[in-house]
């Protein structure tokens, strides 16, 4: 176990709580001590909804510690089931309280005798897995647990839907731009003549669950969420799935090939061709801006990715392929899942970092120099402290990342958006320098161009001078270049003469 101060993905119990959050008429209790109950605030503060069902904290304190939780835990179950009436009370522990190893399988079968709803334990090990993992697997598990209960009760509908249908897994709450991507993912779907069976979970009731299986298929947007549960639904009842994440001009094309040919195995004959072409030439306005003078300025500028697998995937495609920009470094902090990653973008970039350490992937920024970097509101932060222009295109995420307007990233309405994303991260970038020439503003102090704390050195008052007579854009690289020469020295302070000497070494 290690102490961190910025993670990507939270512990695995925040996982739970976003698929029980995000569910319709379902009430999560949290078996924790004081402390690990934030999510309400977190999810109160991002999301910009009008309401949603409260998380219920089951404190462990000092006095249940003495005593003993369970009788606490099911009179909380059974209160909270009288009291809301929900449909369904999950009950999870958080990492903190694991470490009791209470029986909590028996906590929910008692409170299950008293409890008009239904009542699950969240079946996930809170010590090997993260947020995005935990999410994925409680999605799996309440939608296996209601289509196995459908089936005792022989309440399974028989058939498929009379047109082609869809359902739509992995939209959630807190989840990066998802309530615009269901939007356009719908608005894609009736395009295309393909009705939306169920969205899970958000927004979902736990008792259509049972009407999963009338879809034709399934479509996971997000590989970090609902892609157990798409392979369970085909193991289960042979519903294929389509996980290829319709973000970028060629991804949307992919996805929608895919579909096509799903649907026309099943007996419908749909030919997307004319379509494709057509948004993509006259809708989307990203292919013909890459093309423009503007874009094509941007051509061979070097970007950095870094974010959840998808996103990162994508992005990396989109600026690679579609924009003709340089990505000198793709990333992604889903460790679990590096092999998928590594074969989505080892063509398209020159160095690939799996890694959740965010001091390490703010060396390697500070490092590489890139002219933008693509990332989580972390990366946002690297960039500000490097004077680096960042556009956020993954979780985590901040307040300006759940905008009232719409906004979507998948689909042909995202293509656009992420053009302007990309351009105007590049072209901001350059406000600084171009105020710095045409006198806008005074000269800034020296920017640090590090992150780790030991990338600091005593600058006297006359190198400090020199050193900000150089231009904006490239002090940056005069003051990495002299503290790599001093410390290869071992010299503890930088002088005028030190500045000279380090500029003789590289030849410059």
């Amino acid at each position: 176990m290690k102490l961190a101060y910025w993670m990507y993905a939270g512990p695995a119990h925040i996982g739970t709580l976003r698929i029980a959050s995000s569910f319709k008429n379902v009430h999560a209790i949290m078996h924790a001590p004081l402390g690990d109950d934030y999510f309400n605030v977190m999810r109160s503060m991002l999301e910009r909804e009008r309401n949603f069902t409260p998380v219920t904290a089951s404190i462990v304190d000092r006095n249940v510690l003495a005593r003993g939780s369970q009788e606490k835990v099911v009179d909380n179950i059974t209160r909270k089931d009288r009291e809301e009436h929900p449909d369904l009370i999950i009950l999870t522990p958080t990492c903190t309280s694991s470490i009791l190893q209470e029986d909590l399988q028996n906590f929910v079968e008692r409170a299950q005798i008293d409890a008009q709803g239904d009542v699950m334990l969240a079946d996930v090990n809170h010590y090997r897995v993260n947020e995005l993992q935990a999410a994925d697997r409680t999605l799996q598990q309440v939608v296996e647990f209601y289509l196995n209960k459908a089936r005792k009760k022989q309440e399974l509908p028989a058939g498929k839907t009379a047109k082609p249908s869809v359902n739509i897994i992995g939209i959630s709450t807190l989840g990066f731009h998802n309530q615009h991507d269901c939007t356009e993912l719908k608005r894609l779907m009736a395009d295309l003549g393909i009705e939306v069976n169920e969205v899970i979970p958000e927004g979902a009731s736990v008792h259509n669950l049972k009407n999963l299986p009338r879809a034709w298929f399934n479509l996971v947007p997000y590989r970090e969420l609902g892609l157990m549960t798409a392979k369970y639904l085909e193991a289960e009842f042979g519903m294929p799935y389509v996980d290829i994440t319709p973000m970028g001009v060629v991804e949307t094309a992919r996805c929608l090939r895919k579909i096509q040919q799903i649907i026309n195995a099943q007996g419908a004959e749909v030919d997307y061709e004319e379509y494709i072409n057509e948004q993509t030439l006259y809708v989307s306005q990203a292919a013909w801006f890459s093309r423009s003078i503007d874009c094509q300025n941007l051509t061979g500028k070097k970007a950095v990715v870094f974010g959840d697998n998808t996103h990162a995937a994508a992005m990396t495609k989109i600026l690679a392929r579609e924009m003709g920009i340089h990505v000198v470094l793709a990333g992604t902090y889903c460790k679990y899942d590096a092999d998928w990653f590594r074969e989505q973008v080892s063509e398209y970039c020159d160095e690939i970092l799996i890694s959740d350490d965010n001091g390490e992937i703010g060396d390697a920024i500070a490092r590489l120099e890139p002219a933008a970097i693509f990332g989580t509101q972390m990366e946002r932060h690297v960039g500000k402290r490097l004077n680096i222009p960042c556009g956020v295109i993954a979780a985590p995420i901040h307040i300006q990342n759940f905008p009232i307007g719409y906004k979507p990233y998948l689909g042909y309405e995202g293509t656009n958006q992420i053009a302007d994303l990309v351009y105007n991260s590049f072209t901001l970038g350059m406000e600084d320098h171009l105020l710095e020439i045409f006198g806008g503003h005074d000269t800034k102090e020296v920017i640090t161009k590090g992150i780790s704390a030991d990338s600091d050195l005593n600058w006297n008052k006359e190198a400090q001078a020199e050193l900000n007579k150089v231009p904006g854009f490239v002090r940056g690289k005069v003051k990495r270049n002299t503290e790599k020469f001093a410390r290869e020295r071992g010299l503890a302070e930088i002088t005028l003469e030190v500045m000279y000497a380090a500029k003789e070494a590289v030849g410059a």
